[in-house]
């Protein structure tokens, strides 16, 4: 049933590049270490190198074990956060960043293309879609396109270019923002590295996989530079009748260049310009499956889709001042950021009389018979209503602003502050411009139908905000608390061109928190904290729209010692107005895209558990971990939306999107010359809509079980040798129903390469 697309490994090129490195390496050229480490310097700076060379690539890299949030050690952190490291990136080599944060406990994800392109990531409740209810950040900056006027991340950066993942939830949450409610997530990019040194990461695999990974740079303690680029690529496993791709490829490159003015000053001056450019073309669908269609073949694509294409490209540029006081005892770090964003996604968007939704939902139905048989291609449009309409959705972004954040230490007699104290300035607008033209389907084509092309959106958001943090990490003893506060004063605009109509509004929202943290036993504490949640409602907004607000609770216990670490917390988040954006992501149509939908109140609760230890066995590094989350949620009010994830609410119904029970085990046996991973993961049955029947008689998606594989071998000081199997017992289910129709993961996939460092 499976048809596989491979492509062979490129060997001359990996032949002739292993040979021209030993060669130069005979002639006399030392061997450099590999890039050093991310490492992670106090008080949130996440720009610099660290001091510490890194060891040879033949030895498993070492990061330090320790990691600040906010100026406090991770292990004191009065707040729940997780740090996925670099040697825990490389392990398994994901180009998707959610299934990497499977690794992280109260993350939650909808799947929808099987590689990560657009990723739906929820946090302790936050609704998933295209992550718009979390804050996004690249080194500490917002990289959404539009975190304000249009929070849907439809850019997200290659994660094999990061060198650390970091995800703040709870009390800590408060010092980023604007999206509050759920947590943060901040990836942390390749340093700038202290020595001359550089790597090259080349890899290849079925449906046509190929990744092209290098980066160089250099520093002599004033000046340093780095250059890297990553190009990513596949032919895609859906499976169109006529054999065209339906892969995707992207491209991401970063250039960073700093300078610090007098090394050897008591204060110190820095200076780093970081200038960014990614693009993609992508042949993906909104488009799924009916159930029935899914089962017979998961990862069949109907022509009606056969169009499809997202292109995008982005720009950023990001120039930093940072202030470093005698002896560390300050630090202001201050920013100013430009990014541009471009996109246009070419796809289906309805037949003539009906909704491909509707049609999919329940093809039997006679009054969507005929037009399931359209799309798939197995009758000819015979009238107006079978008529296809495909549109490219343009949209232009810009985000842009200037942030300054102020970290130090004092005391007051017996008590220590770590003080962190930020203010922001921001614009950010979208302009939308959707248009459709008519197609019939002809022998299983799509052919023009020679309509005037009809525009359905043509409309600017735009969005003016300041925010303000401060926080407080005060230790006495054993004791730490952590008090702080975010204001956020957004006034925001949308533009209807078609309509005629141009509304403003402005929202102001204070989120005070506290948390706390106590050392009952060297190593092992409690922990707990409370703090306001908050989501901007949508640009343009009345008086009468209300922002998403909640009250989050958490405590539990931490455990660390060494490279042990656990977890144990519980959490609850009491919304007194859960709210919704439509979106095309989640299934609605163009008359409602944009509109705020309030839910009223309602609560998540949970449990979450983490356990992390490396065990040293002779030569041998034996790293295991495991993550657990348990959620409960449900609504508290009735209510009526026009979001198909909601429909009809009555108090009681569950949240969609929230998995009862959801596993990541992670475990590796390494050793300086070779070293074996797996990865276990196991995701309940979601809802795909509100209600309260039991989830077997729900519509929800599969319960998911797949394991992933890895293997190297570093067949040289500089050369590593590498394997990855992806669901490796070929799992296929329906991972999600959003936009329209069953969506499948990934299949089994074999990707192998190889990595020079120099």
């Amino acid at each position: 049933m499976k048809r596989l697309r491979s492509r062979p490994l490129s060997i001359r090129c990996l032949v002739a590049l292993t040979f021209l490195l030993a060669s130069a390496r005979r002639a006399g050229a030392q061997p450099a270490p590999s890039e050093p480490p991310a490492g992670d310097p106090p008080a949130g700076r996440t720009d610099v190198s660290p001091e510490p060379p890194p060891p040879p690539a033949t030895a498993p890299s070492k990061e330090p074990d320790e990691v600040y949030i906010g100026g406090t050690a991770l292990s004191h952190t009065a707040g729940s956060a997780q740090v996925i490291k670099k040697d825990q990136l490389e392990r398994f080599e994901y180009d998707d960043p959610t299934a990497t944060l499977m690794q992280v406990p109260g993350v939650y994800i909808r799947g929808e293309d099987g590689i990560g392109l657009r990723p739906n990531i929820g946090i302790r409740g936050a609704n998933p879609d295209r992550s718009k209810k979390l804050t996004l950040m690249e080194d500490g900056i917002l990289f959404g396109p539009a975190p304000y006027s249009a929070p849907a991340a439809y850019y997200f950066p290659l994660i094999t270019r990061m060198t650390q993942m970091r995800v703040i939830k709870g009390p800590a949450a408060i010092a980023y923002g604007p999206n509050t409610v759920g947590g943060a997530v901040d990836f942390i990019s390749r340093p700038i590295p202290t020595r001359t040194s550089g790597a090259v990461d080349l890899a290849a695999g079925q449906y046509g996989y190929n990744k092209t990974h290098a980066w160089f740079g250099s520093s002599d303690g004033r000046l340093g530079f780095l250059i890297e680029g990553v190009r990513l690529q596949n032919t895609g496993f859906g499976e169109l009748p006529s054999g065209a791709d339906t892969g995707s490829t992207r491209n991401d490159w970063m250039v960073k260049a700093a300078y610090t003015i007098d090394p050897d000053a008591k204060t110190k001056h820095r200076l780093q310009l970081k200038l960014s450019y990614a693009d993609e073309v992508s042949n993906e669908t909104y488009l799924g499956q009916t159930d029935a269609d899914f089962r017979e073949n998961p990862y069949r694509r109907y022509p009606a889709s056969a169009l499809d294409q997202m292109k995008n490209h982005r720009t950023g540029i990001v120039a930093t001042h940072t202030l470093e006081g005698p002896e560390s005892s300050y630090q202001i770090k201050t920013s100013a950021y430009r990014f541009d964003y471009q996109r246009s996604w070419s796809k289906l968007n309805r037949l003539g009389g009906a909704f491909a939704s509707q049609v999919l939902a329940d093809p039997t139905d006679p009054r969507y018979a005929g037009y399931y048989a359209v799309l798939t291609g197995r009758i000819d449009s015979g009238s107006a209503s079978d008529t296809l309409f495909i549109g490219p959705n343009n949209r232009s972004f810009v985000s842009q602003g200037v942030q300054s954040v102020l970290s130090t230490s004092t005391k007051t007699g017996p008590i220590e502050h770590k003080l962190e104290s930020g203010i922001r300035f921001h614009y950010d607008h979208i302009k939308r411009l959707h248009t459709e033209s008519a197609f019939l389907m002809q022998a299983g084509e799509l052919v023009p139908a020679g309509e005037p092309v009809l525009t359905t959106t043509d409309n600017l958001a735009s969005t003016h905000a300041v925010a303000i943090h401060m926080t407080d990490a005060m230790t006495w003893r054993r004791l730490t608390v952590t008090p702080g506060a975010r204001v956020e004063l957004i006034s925001s605009r949308n533009e209807d061109y078609l309509g005629g109509k141009t509304t403003d509004g402005f929202a102001a929202a204070v989120m005070p928190g506290i948390g706390a943290y106590y050392e009952l036993l060297t190593n092992l504490g409690l922990l707990g904290g409370v703090y306001r949640g908050f989501s901007a409602p949508a640009p343009g907004s009345d008086a009468s729209v209300k922002p998403e607000y909640s009250v989050n609770y958490e405590a539990g216990t931490r455990y660390t010692r060494g490279s042990s670490r656990a977890e144990l917390i519980g959490f609850f988040n009491d919304y007194s107005n859960l709210t919704d954006t439509c979106t095309l992501a989640s299934g609605c149509v163009d008359a409602n895209l944009d509109r705020q939908f309030d839910a009223g109140r309602a609560r998540v609760y949970g449990l979450e558990a983490f356990a992390a230890h490396e065990q040293r066995i002779g030569s041998f590094r034996v790293p295991v971990s495991a993550a657990y989350t348990l959620t409960y949620g449900e609504f508290l009010s009735d209510f009526t939306s026009q979001d198909p994830i909601y429909d009809v609410v009555r108090a009681g119904d569950e949240l969609p999107y929230l998995p009862r029970n959801q596993l990541n085990v992670t475990a590796a046996v390494e050793h300086a010359r070779a070293g074996v991973n797996a990865a276990f993961n196991y995701v309940a049955p979601m809802r795909e809509q509100a209600g309260n029947l039991p989830i077997e008689r729900a519509v929800a998606t599969d319960e998911q079980v797949w394991v992933d594989f890895g293997a190297y071998v570093n067949a040289l000081r500089w050369l590593r040798i590498y394997a990855n199997l992806r669901n490796a017992f070929g799992a296929e289910n329906i991972v999600g129903r959003r936009p329209y129709g069953a969506r499948a993961n990934a299949p089994r996939w074999l990707q192998v390469g190889m990595k020079v460092h120099f």
